[in-house]
């Protein structure tokens, strides 16, 4: 590992696939991140498995095993901090996080959402976009803060809805764009290029954004 590389930790409950991408970009030499832990609500989760095929070390905690939410998140960051990871990216983790546990984090901790925020926060969301009738779809980068999906959107990527969608052909064909828009946000957080300005602004290069970047043919433009 180079010191001068931000050091990662990814949080993820399902299959990976988003982790698999940052892990490729990583490889391809995109992304100059180390990748220095994976850790999970789930012993059984796939991105555990795809992380020790990596050859990175992987955490579960049982949430069970904790008498109280946030005795569960206070001990899962303590493990994360342990890590020396310098960010943190959740890719799929699917659960709330105490507030508390997560303050010392904010501004170098981001998530992947499955809509265009603040469009469907939550759960369901290429459903809800269906019910909904809309024309286009999309993910949003965010800074996590302690409101659900709520903090200051980083970057986006947007689909059209196309006739006869449903739920798992959105978001077979939206997961696709998922895997571009993460590893490219953490790239220009490693390379320095972006700022958490409190309380829910980003700031890119030293100037603020007024809207989310895009994700325009594989890269970002503001």
């Amino acid at each position: 590992m180079s010191a001068s590389r931000l050091r990662v930790a990814v949080l993820a409950s399902g299959r990976g696939s988003n982790l698999q991408a940052l892990i490729a970009a990583r490889d391809a030499g995109t992304l100059p991140v180390d990748l220095v832990a994976v850790g999970s609500d789930k012993d059984d989760a796939g991105a555990l498995q795809l992380a020790k095929k990596a050859g990175i070390p992987t955490f579960s905690l049982d949430p069970k095993a904790f008498a109280r939410r946030k005795d569960f998140d206070f001990e899962l960051f303590r493990r994360l901090t342990a890590t020396g990871a310098q960010a943190l990216v959740l890719a799929g983790f699917m659960r709330i996080i105490d507030g508390a546990a997560l303050a010392p984090w904010v501004g170098r901790m981001i998530n992947i959402h499955p809509s265009l925020l603040p469009k469907y926060r939550g759960l369901h969301t290429h459903r809800r976009a269906l019910d909904a009738g809309d024309t286009e779809h999309g993910a949003s980068v965010h800074y996590v803060t302690a409101e659900l999906d709520g903090g200051p959107v980083i970057a986006q990527a947007r689909i059209d809805m196309v006739p006869g969608d449903d739920e798992s052909a959105l978001a077979q064909r939206l997961l696709g764009f998922e895997h571009q828009l993460l590893p490219a946000v953490l790239a220009l957080m490693a390379d320095g290029r972006i700022d958490f300005i409190a309380p829910n602004r980003v700031a890119l290069d030293g100037k603020l954004l007024d809207a989310p970047l895009q994700l325009r043919n594989g890269t970002l433009v503001d």
